[in-house]
This record gives C-alpha cells, structure tokens and sequence, in this order.
C-alpha cells in the first residue's frame, strides 16, 4: 500500500495517452497513403482505431488503481469522486462540442447532425451524453465523441463494480452479465424505428460500454495485480515488448478480416470484435504491466517531458482532430494549393506545391492540431480543471473550508 501515492500519477502511462490518441487520427486520415502504400498496409493502418481500446483499459486500470482500496458508496464520497471526473473530462469536452454546433449554424454541415431534425435536441443529447446509445446519432456532433459516453458510463458504475467484486468476489461474472444485459436491450430495441437505440448487436459491442466493459474489467484486474508489488522498474521479464508485439499481430489480424458492407473496417467483422474487445484489451494490458514493472527504452520515451506533455494535451487532440477545425485546416490547403500554383503560372515555372499532396497536408494538420491542442490545455482545460477541483460544485471543498 506504501506504493500506492507515488503512483497516483505514472509519466509513462500518460505517455501512452498520446500514442493512443495518435494512433486513432492515423486510422481516420489512412487514405491519405493510398498511392504511397501497398492495399495490405493500407488495411493495417485503418485498424489503427485500436487507440480507442487502449484509453479503455487505461481508464479502468487508472480508476481501480486510485479506488478500489478507498471508495465508499456514501453521498458525500460519490460527490466528490464525480466532481474529479466532471473536471477532467467535462469541461472542454462542452467548450468544443458548443463549438461543433456553432459552426453548424454557418456551414450546415450535415454530418454534425446525419439529417436530425432538431439541431438544439441534439446539442442538449451530447453534452448529456445521451446521444452515445443511438446507432444513427454515434458518429453525429464530434463524431469521435462517442467514446465518452461509453467513459462516463464508466466512470458511473465504476464505485458500484469495485463494491460486488469486494463483496462477492466474482469478478468475472460482471462483465458477463453486462454485456448480457446489452444483448437483451439488442432483442427488444432492434426491431424499433428509434434513430438506432440499440438497434443491433455489431453496435452494441463497439459503440456502448455494455459491449466494451471487458476493456475496462481487464484494466481493474491489472490494478490489482499491480498493486501488491513492488513496481520500481527492476523486473526483466519483457511484459512490455510482448505486450507491444501482440497489440499488433491483433492488428494484422483484423487488417485480413473480410470487411462487412458498408463497414471500412475488419474490426466490424464478429471475428473482428472478439480480437479487439478480448484479445487486444489483454495484449494491452501486458504492455501496460511492462511499463510499470520493467525499464525499457519504450518506457524512457513514453516518459519523455515533451512526450508527456503531448500525453497531457491528447484528450483534445482527440476531440479535434475530426471536425470543424479539420475541415477548416483542410479547405486553407486546398486555397494555399490554388493560389500558389496561379504564383507559379505568372511566374512561369513549373514548381510543386508545398501543398500539393494529401499526405503532406495530413502531416501539416497534424503538426497544428498538436499546437492547437497545447495551447488549449494551457489556457483553458488545465486551469478551468483546477477551478473546479477546487470549488464547491457538487460538495464543497474541504481545504477551503479548513483554512477560512
């Protein structure tokens, strides 16, 4: 237990937070590398949406490493643990999705809204959250923001899990009953005409928590390993390199997977969801394990400053790398590109745009978002963190009330 203070924060692990982050927006801009790159690794890197899986087990391993020992299902502690988690999570989550709909109201982009009729409904679904349990909704607002609602859900029963695996140690058996749970919802929901409400199994198991909770279960069973021993860096047992060299044979897996209509992943293939929601989730568990058991070049670089500070600023560029700010980015490059080649006609040379190729402008983007994402949680989602951290929202802070 003396352990357990120095590791409420792990430089390495918020490393890996921007890896993840990374390796999502790879698997959305992958066209990019069409005529770069062989179809194979092609399909190698649209599976790159692992990034997902790895933030799923990371938040489970991270709220059952803090918790597990002391939470208490008492209103006071409920409070206080919801607050942690509103200011991590909430505040620019708002502050961007606000920001997604106000450039709907200028652009009419209708993939914010995928033809909902009512746009200000739709607002109010996402930053409740609730939009992440309709098929036809997921993908609408910030379209990766889906993912939240699975965390938030989470976040929620999160104290109530740790309580049955403590008073009836069958841990196990949870996970299975809430995705028997979801499975049910399936067979009475499918067949209703309600924007997707768990309309059918392959969502169900990629886009909710009642699907996905294996990932954070295997998280939480990490935690508890861990906990007990001595994680000073000295074991050599290769956990980390092993676990690295799974996720990715669990990749290529997918990548040969026959994609189903309409799908552009194998991770929609049922042989696609088992690898990613079991296997994946415990290869990345074992990676995690060597992190922070071992000492590893791997763990050197995820512990980076600079790394780490990407680490830190990756919940935003995971929130902006899709989007309005994107497509912003996006369309400045094509005019750029348009404009330098008219340079070059009244110049009278045939020279290359410096933006003149799709890989190059997702380089660009990248490297901006990055900046862009820096700054923001500079200025605004670090202090407003602390802001709130230290006020009286939900239950009032006690080292205020101490010191007055």
């Amino acid at each position: 237990m003396s352990q357990k203070p120095l590791l409420n924060y792990i430089p390495a692990l918020t490393g890996v937070r921007a890896l993840a982050a990374y390796l999502v927006f790879i698997s959305h801009y992958a066209y990019a590398f069409d005529e770069n790159f062989p179809q194979a690794v092609q399909r190698f890197l649209n599976e790159f949406h692992i990034g997902v899986t790895i933030f799923f087990v990371l938040s489970g391993f991270l709220i059952a490493f803090r918790y597990f020992d002391t939470f208490q299902l008492t209103g006071d502690w409920f409070k206080q643990y919801l607050k942690n988690r509103v200011a991590r999570i909430y505040p620019m989550y708002f502050l961007l999705t606000l920001a997604a709909f106000v450039a709907y109201y200028f652009t009419h982009d209708q993939k914010v809204t995928n033809g909902f009729a009512n746009p200000i409904g739709l607002f109010f679904m996402h930053i409740t959250f609730v939009r992440g349990f309709f098929d036809q909704l997921k993908f609408t607002g910030i379209a990766q923001g889906w993912s939240l609602t699975v965390e938030e859900l989470f976040y929620f029963s999160a104290p109530f899990i740790f309580f049955f695996a403590q008073k009836y140690k069958k841990f196990y058996i949870q996970p299975i009953i809430i995705t028997g749970v979801g499975a049910i919802l399936v067979l009475i929901f499918r067949n209703v005409n309600w924007y997707g409400f768990f309309g059918n199994f392959t969502f169900m198991m990629l886009y909710t928590f009642l699907g996905r909770c294996f990932e954070f279960f295997v998280g939480i069973q990490l935690a508890l390993i861990v906990r007990k021993k001595q994680l000073d860096g000295s074991q050599k047992n290769n956990a980390t390199y092993a676990g690295f060299i799974m996720i990715f044979v669990c990749v290529w897996f997918m990548s040969t997977l026959p994609i189903p209509k309409g799908e552009v992943a194998g991770l929609h293939n049922p042989l696609g969801i088992i690898t990613n929601n079991y296997l994946l989730s415990t290869s990345i568990a074992i990676f995690f394990y060597g992190l922070l058991t071992e000492t590893t070049i791997l763990k050197k670089i995820l512990s980076n400053k600079f790394v780490e500070l990407l680490g830190k600023s990756s919940y935003i560029f995971y929130l902006i790398h899709l989007g309005w700010m994107y497509d912003l980015l996006h369309s400045s490059f094509n005019t750029w590109n348009d404009k330098a080649f008219e340079l070059y006609d009244k110049w009278g040379v045939d020279w290359v745009s410096p933006f003149q190729y799709d890989s190059l402008n997702v380089l660009y983007a990248f490297i901006i978002l990055n900046g862009v994402s820096i700054l923001l949680f500079r200025l605004i989602e670090e202090p407003l963190n602390h802001y709130i951290r230290k006020s009286d929202f939900l239950i009032k802070n006690k080292q205020r009330t101490t010191s007055v």
